[in-house]
């Protein structure tokens, strides 16, 4: 009988681990992908969407287009999670397996911030950065605040991008002398593992007058105020906030969480319960909460079943190495490489903007693209 390895969640863990599972292994496994929603969406797609670079409907990539030896994915609701028994409920029935990983992701939890979703609006899920393409390209004059409501968040530099795009959406209307952009965040510099590529967004965000704030987390919302965590309020016309993150609720309900997400072992991605693995923004890794730390952490799960498959040794453990664009404005990607556990200390290496780098993230995109959506691709990215 095969053995049935079950993954519940189809982002960058989800397709990478299925993806290799599916070159290595073939209908050795049945490998069973579960998903709610119909399409995946890169993070860094949402920015484009929300400034009016391209539409929803051109950033979508259909998992029914996925056709993967051994590979089954399905649309369904995940409704309750037994980690013990490694079975999961959908509002399609149950489903049983030998090896169960959750990857799931972050939810966001607008509750958490009084206010926030009555008063502002959030531009990290996919609706979200949807629904604000209209009023972006609305903004006339006005003071706009951009504000982190708690910490950890997925892809730390995405509020600074935010606010170098918002400037140069602004610029190129003619609006920006009537407008005010600040910027606030709990952590204490923009990327915290690399004062190099801090010191660089500090310097562009300084050079187009957007004021930074770093060290306050928005704690409430009133009507036209922001209320900060230091006792501060910043007045805005248009807030953009990036909700408080957590373990989905199903995830929390199973028992398997501390502290909003689950724990473990940051060398193999196995959590408490035999045979059950976490990975992305789900788990508490000790790596940042961003696509390329769960697709690492998915390659180290995959060479892990794979080596079970066949009798052999496990993989090494888990680096947490991974590298992340950054967009600096007027066209430019820089990029920084961390790395969290390889070594004594975690590390990050700035690169600059440079035109290479550009072309190096559509290619990033690009590749896994073809990689996890086109079936006849077999090599690595």
């Amino acid at each position: 009988m095969s053995r049935r390895i079950l993954i519940l969640g189809a982002g960058f863990g989800g397709l990478e681990l299925s993806t290799m599972l599916s070159e290595e292994l073939g209908d050795e496994v049945e490998v069973t992908v579960i998903d709610r929603r119909d399409s995946f969406v890169f993070g860094f797609s949402k920015l484009d969407v929300m400034f009016g670079r391209t539409g929803l409907a051109a950033v979508e990539h259909p998992y029914r287009e996925i056709a993967k030896p051994g590979v089954t994915v399905l649309r369904e609701e995940i409704t309750a999670i037994d980690p013990a028994a490694r079975t999961v409920t959908t509002d399609a029935g149950t489903h049983e397996a030998d090896a169960l990983v959750i990857a799931l992701g972050a939810d966001y939890d607008l509750d958490a911030t009084p206010g926030l979703a009555e008063h502002g609006r959030e531009f990290y899920s996919v609706p979200g950065a949807a629904a604000l393409a209209d009023v972006i390209a609305g903004i006339e004059s006005g003071r706009i605040v951009i504000g982190v409501c708690g910490a950890p968040f997925k892809c730390p530099p995405a509020p600074s991008e935010c606010a170098l795009l918002l400037n140069d959406e602004l610029v190129r209307r003619g609006v920006r002398d009537r407008c005010e952009i600040t910027f606030t965040i709990p952590l204490g510099s923009p990327v915290p593992p690399s004062p190099e590529t801090s010191v660089a967004i500090e310097a562009e965000l300084s050079r187009r007058g957007i004021q930074f704030l770093p060290g306050r987390k928005v704690a409430s919302l009133e009507p036209g105020r922001a209320l900060l965590d230091d006792g501060s309020a910043l007045p805005f016309d248009l807030f953009l906030g990036v909700p408080k993150h957590r373990a989905p609720d199903v995830v929390i309900a199973s028992g398997i969480t501390e502290d909003g997400y689950v724990p473990v072992d940051s060398a193999t991605l196995r959590t408490s319960f035999p045979g059950v693995y976490a990975i992305g923004d789900v788990a508490t890794a000790g790596v940042p909460k961003a696509g390329v730390f769960a697709e690492g952490a998915a390659r180290v799960v995959a060479r892990e079943l794979i080596a079970e498959a066949r009798g052999e040794a496990g993989p090494p453990p888990y680096d947490g190495r991974g590298s992340c664009y950054i967009e600096f404005g007027e066209g430019r990607v820089g990029r920084v490489d961390i790395d969290f556990l390889s070594g004594p200390e975690k590390t990050g290496e700035f690169n600059p903007p440079s035109a290479a780098l550009t072309a190096e993230k559509d290619d990033f995109g690009a590749s896994r693209r073809r990689r996890w959506f086109e079936s006849q691709n077999r090599g690595e990215p």
